[in-house]
């Protein structure tokens, strides 16, 4: 770990409060009432019910989404015996991704002891406090003993992640890169460098999917484990068959898989080109593979190829896997994740790998997010992993015995967890991973901002960007050292003093090419390109030197946006701007349309603009419910808001037809489809609306200011829709993760446009 890294992760790590975790109260405790109800004497109640009938802890507690996540220290990441408390980081980390991911509330334990009888026994008595255990960097073979003992004990799943979350994405990893090498899982020759937890662990499950056994070679430091050899005994006994090698070179000549959990650099070019022709690599060692990604593509262009790092396609990573089977076991009340729930994990992992990629992680056009050798495994921000994993672990706890709270609307389940992922903002993950793969030249109109210079290191240390800043050079050198950034004007920023620019005079000239039919003369021309980094910077983006623009924060939006829509115009087809905003809040995402562009626009153009901002929200991966809201509910008012709704849904029904819309409703209505239905039992809309359309600007813009205020939202723009170039305007509210969200969305959306234009046309 370089010096930068290691002093930004501890910084990460101390502020704004010690550690990654807090607790937050779910119910309200406010007055006298609620704090009779929350603990003395209410609490009584949920006691006794328990008391009475154990299975309501599940209904009445936490339990049933809570989470142990309990080590002892022994084997830390890379990092070896460091014990428990310095452990507690990583478990802190894990936790922290059970919530995000899954939704899955957990408590990190470090338990200082190595006796296995007196860990487990510590671990069992936990039992009543938690619905599942996740047993984390134990060292082997200690934690296989460990992990038996208390599945034999307790009456909930305990799981070794770094034992099985690995095998199950190696096996997904398997199964894929065979069907495209066309082989057969029980012909294969598999050998493995590594034959500790996870190594084993892998080839038990490539067994139980139908690998032969006998097909399987294991090496450790003393080479091939063979019957006979001296210290061949354990977990690896079993594996120990009459193989002819003796050595990891041996057994690699002519094998179809090699499986990497050892060390780094083991493997050399002569071994893997003396594989199998289309052979699957996976050299998962981590950080350093046991051989350079690189070299294999240089040697074996006809490898499949899988890491353990973020870097290279086809990551083999945990986090694929353990929120979700946890989440499906939880959710049935499993008493363990047995290998039915583990296979059925594969088989789901491997099937969304095979489906068409999401918008929200491919929406670049990128070959990567497509099933192929570069994409035998789902990226680890593909929102779908929930909503595939889960239930499938579910219906294999179900159908294996284990659940004792079986589900019986899969349906309703799939809303759940369709609500989880939003609420948790995976959907912006996503948009950012796609981001980093196609880094875009986004320039900042108000570069001297601190919360946009503290976004811009941001975007320069993770690659989501190419960062142009307007500004004093002085005044932004300044910042940067007063906040401690590290960018480095020339180096990873580019500067455009808006006083000083040798480009000054070819920017007014252009301007005033664009206006001179509008009033401008050229000395206002040149007055008013030096006075508005704004100008300036939709004048780059109109001449190609970036590739989308983000100004603001504006005090004043409509000018920001005049001067947007003077310079860059219209996209073709389109005659009238729009505006949309999200916010991800608890109870989901929604998207308000209109809250800050003109609203004097015909009903044709109101349609046309919903329809663009449905579109934008299908980027996300997010089906556009659409809500035209109003007093009125379906004609019980004749105001001039309500008709207006009423003929803006005439419209998108001719225009639009698949497009799920419904209106003029109010607003309660279009979050409760049971309300709804009552009203108006015919309405198409299904669910809860997430595309609010208002009667006019001003409700609009009411409306989000509050929700956002009342329910903590994080916005998702706003983002303008109908310019010809990806330009956007902050609001002035804008924090430095409004910042990072708008610019990644900007990111995508210069990412979609490069690669609309670069297709071939179509000819007839």
């Amino acid at each position: 770990m370089n010096d930068e890294l290691y002093e930004s992760a501890l910084k990460y790590h101390r502020f704004p409060t010690p550690g990654k975790l807090s607790m937050e109260p779910t119910t309200p405790l406010a007055n006298q009432r609620d704090l009779a109800l929350a603990y003395s004497p209410g609490v009584a109640a949920a006691c006794l019910a328990i008391d009475a009938d154990p299975a309501e802890a599940a209904n009445l507690t936490n339990r049933a989404n809570l989470v142990a996540v309990i080590t002892n220290g022994t084997a830390v990441l890379g990092l070896g015996n460091i014990g428990p408390l310095a452990a507690k980081p990583v478990m802190e980390g894990k936790s922290v991704l059970f919530k995000k991911f899954a939704g899955i509330n957990s408590y990190d334990l470090g338990i200082d002891e190595t006796d296995i009888d007196k860990f487990v026994d510590t671990v069992a008595r936990l039992e009543p406090s938690f619905g599942a255990i996740n047993l984390e960097d134990i060292k082997a073979p200690e934690c296989f003993a460990i992990e038996e003992k208390l599945k034999a004990r307790m009456k909930i799943p305990v799981f070794h992640d770094d034992q099985h979350g690995t095998a199950i994405i190696a096996s997904s990893a398997l199964l894929n890169g065979l069907l495209i090498a066309g082989k057969k899982i029980q012909d294969v020759r598999i050998v493995t460098s590594g034959a500790g937890a996870s190594a084993t662990a892998c080839v038990d499950l490539f067994v139980s999917l139908g690998a032969n056994i006998q097909n399987i070679v294991m090496t450790d430091r003393s080479g091939v484990i063979y019957k006979g050899r001296a210290n061949s005994g354990g977990r690896k006994e079993k594996y120990a068959q009459d193989h002819p090698w003796r050595t990891l070179e041996e057994a690699l000549d002519g094998a179809d898989v090699f499986l990497g959990l050892s060390a780094g650099n083991i493997v050399t070019e002569k071994m893997v080109q003396s594989m199998a022709p289309t052979p699957l690599i996976f050299a998962l060692a981590n950080p350093t593979p046991e051989i350079a990604p690189l070299l294999v593509r240089q040697c074996r262009p006809d490898a499949i190829l899988a890491t353990g790092r973020s870097d290279y396609p086809n990551q083999v990573n945990n986090v694929l896997c353990f929120p979700f089977i946890f989440r499906g076991a939880l959710d049935v009340g499993a008493t363990q994740i047995n290998e039915e729930m583990k296979k059925a994990c594969v088989y789901a992992l491997s099937a969304l790998a095979q489906a068409e990629s999401s918008e929200s992680v491919g929406a670049d056009g990128s070959e990567q997010q497509r099933f192929g050798p570069n994409y035998i495994i789902p990226n680890p921000f593909d929102p779908r992993l929930i909503l595939h994993l889960a239930p499938a672990v579910a219906k294999a706890a179900m159908a294996s015995g284990v659940a004792t709270r079986p589900i019986t609307d899969f349906d309703a389940y799939h809303q759940e967890l369709n609500s989880i992922v939003y609420r948790t903002g995976l959907m912006m993950r996503s948009v950012f991973s796609a981001a980093k793969k196609h880094p875009q030249r986004i320039c900042f109109s108000e570069g001297e901002d601190k919360r946009i210079l503290r976004a811009a290191q941001i975007a320069v240390d993770d690659g989501y960007a190419h960062v142009t800043l307007i500004g004093r050079p002085d005044v932004i050198a300044y910042r940067m050292n007063d906040l401690g950034l590290r960018l480095k004007i020339g180096e990873n920023v580019t500067i455009v003093d808006p006083q000083d620019d040798p480009r000054f005079k070819e920017y007014w000239t252009l301007y005033y090419e664009l206006m001179q039919r509008h009033g401008v003369s050229p000395e206002l021309a040149k007055e008013k390109v030096r006075l508005s980094t704004t100008l300036i910077g939709a004048l780059m983006l109109k001449r190609g030197e970036v590739d989308g623009l983000i100004a603001g924060p504006a005090s004043h939006y409509d000018q920001y946006v005049k001067h947007l829509k003077d310079v860059l115009g219209h996209a073709p087809g389109v005659d009238a701007l729009a505006s949309l905003n999200g916010l991800v809040i608890d109870k989901g995402v929604f998207f308000f349309m209109n809250a800050y562009i003109d609203e004097k626009m015909t009903p044709e153009q109101h349609a046309a603009a919903v329809v663009r901002a449905s579109e934008k929200i299908k980027c996300f991966g997010i089906v556009p419910k659409v809500s035209l809201l109003s007093h009125s509910n379906f004609g019980s008012h004749n105001t001039p808001a309500a008709r207006r709704m009423q003929e803006l849904r005439k419209i998108l029904e001719t225009s639009a037809p698949d497009l799920m819309v419904d209106g003029e409703m109010n607003g309660e209505l279009a979050l409760d489809e049971a309300l709804r239905k009552q009203v108006f039992p015919d309405s198409p809309l299904e669910g809860q609306a997430n595309l609010l359309v208002m009667p006019d600007m001003e409700t609009a813009n009411i409306a989000y200011t509050l929700v956002k205020s009342m329910a903590n939202g994080q916005p998702l723009g706003p983002m303008i829709l109908g310019l010809d170039r990806p330009a956007h305007v902050m609001s002035p509210t804008a924090t430095v993760r409004g910042i990072l969200n708008l610019m990644a969305l900007t990111v995508m959306e210069c990412a979609t446009q490069k690669a609309i234009h670069a297709a071939p046309p179509h000819h007839i």
